[in-house]
């Protein structure tokens, strides 16, 4: 007789953060204070996500390394933030939420969107 071993069931996420890098954007996009508002709506529309406040766009950074804007986004579910990084045109995006999202569906949104010629997603399911 074979006696199949227990598999282990493993409990459905509780979250997804999707860590969303994008290389060589366009200068003139990820230094606007409005069209990264206007990402964000779009984003946050295209991943049907329920925005909780208002858009937070902060240009800062004494170091130019890391100068350039930082952005927040509350959703209804958890959290959009992000930082474009002047020295180098990158765009550091996280999306997080418990609510489920198509995370490449995301990627290719912000490459497209920030001109992006290069785009690096890691995804985490958080439990």
């Amino acid at each position: 007789m074979n006696v199949s071993p227990l598999k282990k069931i493993e409990p459905a996420p509780w979250g997804i953060l999707s860590c969303i890098d994008l290389y060589n954007c366009d200068p003139e996009k990820i230094r606007d204070e409005k069209l990264i508002k206007k990402f964000v709506g779009e984003l946050c529309d295209l991943i049907e996500m329920k925005r909780f406040g208002e858009t937070v766009v902060v240009n800062f950074g004494e170091d130019e390394r890391v100068a350039g804007f930082s952005m927040t986004q509350l959703i209804e579910t958890s959290l959009i933030s992000a930082h474009f990084a002047n020295l180098t045109n990158t765009t550091y995006l996280d999306v997080f939420s418990c609510k489920y999202y198509d995370s490449q569906k995301a990627a290719d949104f912000a490459k497209e969107y920030f001109g992006a010629e290069e785009v690096r997603l890691q995804v985490l399911h958080r439990r």
